[in-house]
């Protein structure tokens, strides 16, 4: 016979799921500090800790719960993404089993009903026993969702002894491959509940919404034939719970306009709070539907994570999780791979959020077993997975937020999922059913897939797409998944500088009636902070404990870092998601402004305008926008400022969107979305040129106008007063995430495999012209043919000097692409200053730079740099115009200007630095600033995990120019 925590069942002696809801009877939080010992096998844990006598002897100490013993010093965390970190042996669990056991003494309150209560854990990672005053209660497997048991029979007035016994692995383990940490421990609360007599044990909330006539119908299932439902807003007092009321006129809950009605459900010795949101879900004519209106899905994937405390979460950082969210355009979450505390819930309802609520089964890891083996296909196990599914609806039920239920995730395919959804479907009807991984997609309400590139997704939105293997041969079933709405539930891994081509797939998205949206993957990134000798604060990564094996750094892959910090992808994301989009017509005078929210019209907004001069404002003012429905657009007049008589440079303008109010989750003024336009003006002559200036030879090189190059490389050595090394080309750049790519697509293997890594520079020649200086150079790797001849064409202009680079690839360069084409030169330290017109204020690059908008920007090097968990390349700036870097100390420094544009990168240490770092606190500065003006980089993508750059955002090798111009800045004092 198998020990209960290698057995097919999921629990012993507990109560049948329920809702998850608050009433007014007596609630005793345990949270607190227990006893905790850890023993490294079950077999070498003593059951010597159930009864009164304190527990004495080594071993114990005091640990908080919730927690996870391994973030206390006791073990170490572990992180796979598919592999279990232990043998694929089901269901049985390694003998080197950690055992967790905690105990804690408590006071009963001397007014408690002791007879009904009920002990409730909220989640338990991965098995648990426990035992009241030495009486046990039971078992239960299911880390990501609440057990109960009976107490009463077990309490006693005054002190009482709850001892638990936790298990790191368990027969449930291998449900639970859902590429994260494995954390054991009590990490969510612990509650001891009061139920007085003719209580109400359980609930379900039916409020639905007829959107034809704006009627709502209400009724509340208790199974307490005492139970009254009131509900003053509505006029509602005092009616039987069971009974259905019609109420002509109600307004509907969504995420746009999360609109939540106050009630209570009465029973004579209990008051229960409920929140009733009214709206109805449907599937209709292939396609999402909420309050009859078609849904789109700006969604993103959540685990539930913080750098110190790992899965336990505080009611302040779930609130702000939501409100990052909201703030960032996103409207639904994807509660990857498991339900997450309640409390999360009840703030999706109450801020807004469209939630897929996740059941917490994934069995990746049979994937490494050709699935032989696989839980979703053996009947052993449907119990256990079944029991999942049942106490994450019945918790859940009552949260409008929750629109779709998930059968679980990555677990292949099997009869199991099929009782699953049967379950499902006769329990809650009133919500459809996603699963991903079945491509027969029978227990699915939606045609799903991860990662598909932007083409598929367009085809598919076209029902252009290939049948799945499985369906080809079926024409009922093929005819079936057609006629499902199509959900992106994974896409745009967001692993380091990423993800690239979010515009993209958003456009896909909305040129598709059959498209739901997508959820990008994912929103936070999964290090836990660690702290260096000298104790400099980083991320901690797979590995980063000594455990294996591990995963490494593929759970650095969300939106924002650890400690919450927006990434860029974050505001990326924002951007492309936008509610609102705003399009002009200057020649004729006119703004166009679409209304892309799924249901509110732009009555909450406030648009506003300003002009800007080279990035200096000059005129700005409100916009006149009508009250555009949801779906529809209206067309406006453009305004009219007087432009500047003799402009300064460009001039842009920039139409705003900002709530006029403050809501619930931001501030009145708080910018929702935004559109840039370039506004004609009569174009200043071009300033004639001075004299030409020939090159002469010096003492130990050549000199022309302000510059000093080398008479044996070419290279430039000084403009003016200011040392400088280079420029010289550069295509090398510290590969990122998304360029070190998955198995074989890997855009940085390729790199290294042609050299691009270490090329090498030879002069080909150093001729002095009548007004120039020509530099021949060929740039190429060790042991290759191909090469990139450069021609360097150096002319004095006024003040400065202006370079032209010409580049030719040579030899065999078919399917290559090149990580950057630019040039790089090195600075004095001191210059760390930096202004600029371009695009800004933050990174961008080819196919990620929607957020970043044209004006004119100060940061400091340091400032410029993205502090990504693991060191790669960043901190680009777009189409600048001009740059200047500068010692604060003396105002002094040097100015670039591009002909047009240039792309500028700042450092206090190279590429290959950066490279070679695993922490940003391995980044040591070098006493130079690196200097990259770059014509191009290749885009970003994201085949860390899914599709590279877009074709159009692929830097292949081509004959090319660039021009650049730099003249040095005196100090202020100097200028005067």
């Amino acid at each position: 016979m198998l020990p209960y925590y290698e057995d097919y069942e999921p629990g012993t002696g507990r109560r049948a799921p329920r809702a998850a809801f608050t009433s007014d009877a007596g609630r005793l939080s345990l949270n607190g500090h227990w006893l905790f010992r850890l023993s490294e096998a079950v077999a070498e844990a003593p059951l010597d800790f159930l009864h009164d006598d304190t527990p004495r002897g080594d071993g114990w100490s005091e640990l908080p719960v919730p927690s996870h013993w391994v973030l206390h010093g006791h073990g170490i965390p572990r992180y796979t993404n598919t592999a279990y970190p232990f043998p694929v042996d089901p269901p049985h669990a390694p003998t080197r089993n950690p055992t967790g056991d905690h105990r804690l003494e408590f006071e009963l309150p001397g007014t408690w009903r002791r007879d009904a209560s009920v002990l409730r854990f909220e989640g338990v990672d991965s098995c648990f026993r426990a035992w009241l005053n030495g009486r046990e209660l039971g078992t239960s497997k299911g880390s990501r969702l609440p057990a109960e048991f009976d107490a009463g029979p077990a309490l006693r007035p005054g002190r009482n002894v709850l001892a638990v016994r936790v298990h790191r692995w368990s027969s449930g383990s291998y449900l639970e491959d859902q590429d994260m940490w494995w954390l054991p421990g009590i990490f969510r609360d612990v509650t001891l509940l009061e139920r007085p007599a003719g209580c109400v044990d359980d609930l379900f909330v039916h409020a639905g919404y007829d959107h034809t006539t704006g009627r709502g119908t209400l009724r509340v299932d208790t199974g307490a034939a005492a139970a009254l439902l009131s509900v003053p807003e509505l006029g509602i007092t005092d009616r039987p719970a069971g009974e259905t009321a019609v109420i002509d006129r109600v307004e509907p809950w969504s995420a746009e306009t999360p609109r939540l009605y106050e009630g209570r459900l009465s029973t004579p010795h209990e008051h229960i709070a409920l929140r009733v949101g009214f709206r109805t879900v449907a599937v209709r004519e292939g396609r999402l539907t909420v309050n009859g209106r078609p849904l789109l899905l700006r969604g993103v994937n959540r685990h539930e994570h913080d750098p110190d405390h790992g899965r336990v979460l505080d009611p302040e950082t779930m609130r702000r999780d939501v409100l990052l969210m909201k703030r960032h355009n996103i409207n639904a979450v994807r509660t990857s791979h498991y339900p997450p505390h309640p409390a999360f819930l009840d703030l999706c309802d109450e801020l807004g959020l469209w939630v897929v609520d996740e059941c917490d089964i994934e069995t990746h890891g049979f994937i490494h077993a050709d699935w032989r083996g696989n839980p979703a296909d053996d009947p052993r196990w449907e119990p256990m997975m079944l029991d999942r599914m049942r106490r994450m609806v019945e918790r859940d039920k009552n949260h409008p937020s929750v629109v779709i239920w998930s059968l679980g995730n990555e677990s292949h395919h099997g009869r199991n999922f099929g009782a699953l959804a049967e379950w499902t479907r006769e329990r809650d009807p009133s919500r459809p059913l996603h699963y991903e991984r079945d491509r027969t997609y029978r227990h699915s309400d939606f045609y799903s897939l991860m990662y598909a590139p932007v083409a598929e997704v367009e085809r598919i939105g076209r029902h252009e797409e290939d049948a799945p293997q499985e369906t080809a041969d079926d024409p009922a079933l093929e005819a079936r998944r057609r006629a499902l709405p199509f959900l992106l539930c994974e896409y745009a891994h967001a692993m380091g500088n990423g993800p690239g081509s979010l515009a993209a797939y958003q456009r896909a998205f909305e040129q598709s009636p059959r498209c739901a949206g997508g959820f990008v993957w994912e929103w936070i990134d999964h290090g836990f902070r660690r702290r260096t000798a000298d104790g400099r604060a980083y991320f901690a990564y797979g590995g980063g404990f000594g455990d294996r094996p591990h995963g490494g750094n593929f759970c650095i892959d969300g939106l924002v870092f650890p400690d919450r910090t927006p990434s860029p992808g974050l505001l990326e994301l924002k951007k492309a998601i936008e509610p609102v989009a705003v399009t002009a017509e200057l020649g004729r005078g006119l703004l166009r402004v679409a209304n892309r929210y799924d249901l509110r019209d732009l009555s909450h907004l406030r648009f506003t305008w300003s002009l800007e001069d080279e990035g200096v404002c000059v005129a700005d003012g409100e916009l006149k926008v009508p009250c555009v429905a949801a779906g529809e657009e209206a067309v406006i007049p453009a305004p009219r400022p007087l432009l500047p008589e003799a402009p300064r440079g460009e001039l842009w303008l920039t139409v705003r969107a900002e709530l006029a109010a403050d809501e619930p989750w931001a501030g009145a003024g708080h910018e929702v979305a935004w559109a840039q336009f370039p506004v004609p003006h009569p174009q200043s002559a071009a300033a004639a040129r001075g004299p030409v200036v020939a090159p002469r030879p010096s003492d130990d090189g050549i000199t022309l106008g302000e510059g000093e190059f080398d008479a044996r490389t070419g290279l430039l050595r000084s403009l003016g007063p200011l040392r400088l090394d280079g420029p010289a080309l550069d295509v090398w750049r510290a590969p990122t995430d998304n360029d070190r790519g998955m198995g074989p697509a890997s855009a940085a293997k390729d790199w290294r495999r042609a050299g691009l890594d270490r090329m090498d520079h030879r002069t080909v020649s150093v001729r002095q012209g009548p007004d120039r200086l020509e530099v021949e150079t060929r740039v190429a790797p060790a042991g290759h043919e191909r090469a990139l001849r450069t021609r360097y064409v150096w002319t004095a202009a006024g003040p400065g000097l202006r370079l032209v680079v010409h580049v030719v690839p040579e030899g065999p360069w078919d399917g290559l692409t090149l990580p950057r084409i630019g040039v790089l030169l090195a600075l004095p330290a001191a210059y760390e200053d930096v202004r600029w017109f371009g695009k800004g204020p933050g990174e961008a690059y080819p196919d990620s730079q929607e957020a970043a908008r044209v004006g004119l920007f100060t940061a400091t090097v340091a400032g410029l740099q993205t502090p990504y968990v693991v060191p790669q390349e960043n901190g680009h700036r777009a189409a600048v115009r001009w740059a200047e870097l500068t010692d604060p100390a003396t105002g002094g420094g040097l100015r670039v200007e591009g002909a047009p544009h240039f792309g500028l990168t700042a450092r206090r240490w190279t590429s290959q630095d950066l490279e070679a770092a695993r922490h940003p606190t391995d980044l040591v500065p070098r006493d130079r600033v690196f200097v990259h003006l770059d014509l191009a980089h290749q885009g970003l993508g994201s085949a860390s995990c899914g599709p590279g750059p877009l074709p159009e955002h692929r830097l292949e090798p081509a004959e090319t120019t660039f021009e650049l111009r730099f003249r040095t800045l005196a100090p202020p004092a100097a200028r005067r």
